[in-house]
């Protein structure tokens, strides 16, 4: 995931919908697994932030059933995404990387081609060592042990290698653990990975899309959706958050969906192609 940069957007007419939406290329996010979850501090009572446990935390949309539940309530509450849904490969939410590597991979992929960012990451991982199976080993503990000068030979920039040993020091210190990461509400969320270096709040809400999978994410931030719901609003000008909030209300509680739909619908116009609903 690059920082806080953009995607692509959406808007479009019911002739469109009906004949050039039969074509938009499906792309699919894929996050690859590197390793499994490893242990994680558990957070202490000393620790400098706390957070409180959401009660009852939304069903992630890679659970059985969530996107096709999530489509038929987009489509009954919002007749202009209606057509495009009905015209596309429904998405998929399928990474199983634990946080920590997630957003370990985030912090890499930032402001980077993805060839570049690939080409680093497999050196990362390399760096990491494995363990007895040969599996790569990212842990806090294991990018701790790493220096900068170490993370450099491999092509991590200094600043970079000064955000990764940030996050693994508050997964270290009790700040941060996958299971709290798993069990926070999505503001509490927001306002504890912002607190580490090199994590934005755009980096969070794709972190919370693409990898924890939460139905209900809005990036207000994120140039594509914003561009999408400029496109399939017709409206003059690029949404501001507040209004962007106004008018995918109706998405709600599944607005992950409806951005994704934003990314797809701006890919249509780009390249003129849809992939088409089975």
């Amino acid at each position: 995931m690059p920082s806080e940069e953009s995607r692509q957007p959406a808007s479009m007419s019911n002739n469109v919908q009906s004949q050039a939406l039969s074509r938009i290329p499906f792309r699919p996010r894929k996050i690859r697994r590197v390793s499994s979850p490893s242990k994680s501090a558990t957070p202490s009572a000393s620790a400098p932030l706390t957070h409180q446990v959401h009660p009852a935390i939304a069903r992630p949309l890679s659970s059985d059933g969530e996107v096709e539940f999530a489509l038929r309530h987009i489509r009954d509450s919002d007749p202009s995404l209606a057509g495009v849904i009905d015209s596309l490969a429904p998405p998929s939410f399928d990474s199983s990387s634990p946080p920590f590597i997630s957003l370990t991979k985030s912090i890499l992929y930032q402001q980077l081609a993805t060839k570049a960012a690939d080409t680093i990451y497999g050196r990362f991982l390399t760096l990491c060592g494995g363990d007895d199976d040969g599996e790569p080993v990212v842990s806090p503990e294991t990018v701790l042990r790493l220096s900068a000068q170490q993370l450099r030979q491999v092509g991590v920039s200094g600043r970079k290698a000064s955000y990764l040993h940030d996050l693994a020091s508050k997964y270290r210190d009790g700040v941060l653990s996958d299971s709290s990461i798993l069990e926070m509400e999505d503001e509490t969320l927001l306002r504890v990975l912002t607190t580490v270096k090199g994590i934005g709040v755009w980096s969070v809400h794709m972190f919370m899309m693409f990898s924890l999978h939460r139905p209900d994410v809005l990036p207000v931030g994120d140039l594509g959706v914003r561009k999408g719901i400029q496109l399939l609003y017709k409206l003059k000008e690029l949404p501001k958050p507040v209004e962007m909030e106004e008018l995918c209300e109706k998405w709600k509680p599944y607005r992950s969906v409806g951005s994704w739909y934003m990314w797809r619908l701006m890919e249509w116009k780009s390249n003129k192609t849809l992939t088409p609903a089975k």
